[in-house]
């Protein structure tokens, strides 16, 4: 049985890939995880390929042993996989509860990691890993500095783990956008609403999905979308990050709020 594996299925860019990725040709099944089993069942009227709906909060432990039972049980050969499911929060750091703060470390990285270690065993020559990810992992953000800490990892991870997939032919690549008109901001914004208050430019997610598609086919490792952003990422590579930081602060008006 050929399957592919989105988390994050329910909203987004993960819905995007599971819509995009249902139209290919030759897999059986597109396996959907998110928390909402209603938004992942409303999913299946808008793809072709049968759904398996597994509603699975990616934060609890059992929640990975329940994946990797239905791996075992299964024993698909996972074309695909799409790691979409993460959150962040916006605010200083007294802002944002240590519950929050440790719950962005275990969906954004720890369990990134472990859906792809889960999932390598099932996958061939010619597979594929999105690692969703984001512009910030490029540089040090203020007033989201675990959200930012998480996605500098999923890159590092991510870039690395591309290399030592080379032997095997399976593809790794980090998909980097910038500000994305998705449901993020809805949970983002809970904890301090006015501490980022600036976005340059804003991006549709099946954008988003069109590129990283395109520069999977391409072989690249990783994948950013839209003219500003592509500068941007070249921009903070050249330049210190502490007048990066600087930039940001002053874009954001928060000089007299640290």
């Amino acid at each position: 049985m050929r399957i592919a594996v989105i988390t994050g299925a329910s909203s987004g860019m993960g819905r995007e890939f599971a819509k995009a990725i249902g139209a290919r040709q030759g897999l059986d099944e597109i396996w959907v995880i998110a928390r909402r089993r209603d938004r992942l069942e409303e999913l299946q009227r808008e793809i072709p390929i049968p759904l398996r709906i597994l509603a699975l909060d990616l934060s609890d432990g059992e929640s990975l042993h329940t994946y990797d039972r239905a791996l075992q049980e299964a024993q698909p050969q996972v074309e695909v996989l799409v790691n979409c499911s993460g959150f962040g929060k916006f605010g200083r750091y007294d802002d944002i509860p240590l519950e929050d703060a440790l719950g962005m470390i275990d969906v954004n990285v720890k369990a990134l990691v472990a859906m792809t270690q889960l999932t390598l065993p099932y996958m061939e020559r010619g597979g594929q890993i999105y690692q969703i990810d984001s512009l910030s992992s490029f540089q040090p953000v203020p007033y989201l500095n675990v959200y930012g800490a998480t996605k500098a990892f999923v890159l590092s991870y991510s870039r690395a783990l591309n290399v030592e997939l080379r032997g095997r032919g399976i593809r790794c690549m980090a998909v980097c956008p910038g500000w994305v008109r998705t449901e993020f901001f809805q949970r983002a914004t809970q904890t301090n609403d006015h501490a980022v208050t600036y976005f340059n430019i804003f991006y549709q997610p099946q954008d988003i999905v069109k590129t990283a598609l395109k520069h999977m086919a391409k072989g690249k490792d990783v994948s950013v979308h839209g003219l500003p952003v592509k500068a941007q990422v070249l921009l903070v590579k050249l330049m210190p990050h502490r007048f990066v930081m600087w930039v940001w602060m002053k874009q954001q008006k928060l000089q007299n709020k640290s």
